[in-house]
């Protein structure tokens, strides 16, 4: 008996042993399964790159798939957060944040975005592309951005006098607009007169050659664009006064305060406002507005930024 017990009680111990033999290869299978899985996954990736907790959180709220996988590729970037962070980040130019903001860590994270978005971490009229000519009212042109060397403006049709000083024409889409303006205007005792409109190809290299000539390149540039880069050109910008100022006294009649605040209702921005010469090149021009149509004057207004950096953001 006491054998068959001494048996009976190896064999217990034996299936003991292997039962438990089996829990822990399958344990061992599961947790094995289990962290095999978890350094497939962003979290544990960018963990090994060096990003936080808390960054990994926002990495992975901000950024789609696609982002973050190109992400794994680089480096640890310190001043990640900081820039996605920002609600004009555009990702494929994270690369360029960080060359800029290294170079210029004195300007402010919402500068360098709007920066680089726009292109403006390059000189001015370098990498000149051909503006994209499908966008209609919407075409940016600007020192990064030049009309066709063949193209002029069609549709244009002259201003009224009432509005507008002797042989100023713009496109009919955006007269019908000024006009709207001009006549809404008139109601409350202002008066709106254009000084610039439609600009050839012939007048405007005129015109920034005599700037030039009397200033030297690099003054002129700031308030005057070169021929292909205005959009004078493109029959979509007007120069707004009214009677007995001149356009740098503008800035203090009424006439400016109800424009800054109604314009854009007739499809009209404030194309260089105070402030911006970093992102649109010029100098505060508190007369030039340009037609882009009501939707989308009504976002820039709103969102209170340049026609520069909503077209790098929203359309380009």
């Amino acid at each position: 008996m006491a054998k068959k017990k001494k048996a009976r009680k190896r064999n217990f111990t034996s299936i003991f042993i292997v039962f438990v033999i089996l829990v822990i290869i399958a344990g061992s299978g599961y947790f094995g399964i289990k962290y095999y899985k978890y350094i497939q996954t962003f979290e544990y990736k960018l963990k090994e790159i060096g990003y936080s907790k808390e960054e990994i959180t926002t990495i992975t709220n901000k950024l789609n798939d696609k982002e973050i996988e190109a992400l794994l590729d680089k480096q640890y970037y310190p001043n990640l957060i900081k820039f996605i962070n920002q609600k004009y980040f555009i990702y494929s130019n994270l690369d360029r944040y960080q060359n800029y903001y290294i170079k210029n860590s004195e300007k402010t994270i919402e500068d360098i975005i709007s920066i680089v978005n726009v292109e403006a971490d390059n000189e001015f009229y370098t990498n000149v592309k051909e503006a994209d000519m499908s966008k209609g009212n919407l075409i940016l042109v600007n020192k990064f951005y030049k009309l066709p060397n063949d193209y002029a403006a069609e549709d244009l049709k002259p201003i009224t006098l009432q509005f507008a000083y002797s042989g100023h024409q713009i496109k009919e889409e955006v007269l019908d607009h000024y006009l709207d303006m001009a006549y809404a205007a008139k109601k409350e005792g202002l008066t709106l007169i254009v000084t610039s409109s439609y600009r050839s190809y012939d007048f405007q290299k005129s015109l920034y050659n005599g700037y030039v000539n009397s200033s030297g390149k690099k003054e002129a540039d700031r308030y005057s664009a070169r021929p292909r880069h205005s959009e004078h050109e493109l029959g979509l910008a007007l120069d707004i006064v009214t009677y007995n100022t001149t356009m740098d006294e503008f800035e203090q009649t009424e006439e400016f305060r109800w424009l800054n605040e109604n314009a854009y209702k007739y499809g009209f921005i404030l194309r260089y406002p105070k402030e911006k010469e970093h992102i649109t090149g010029y100098k505060y021009e508190p007369w030039h507005y340009r037609y882009v149509g009501v939707e989308y004057a009504k976002k820039i207004y709103d969102e209170g930024i340049t026609f520069d950096e909503y077209y790098a953001y929203y359309l380009k």
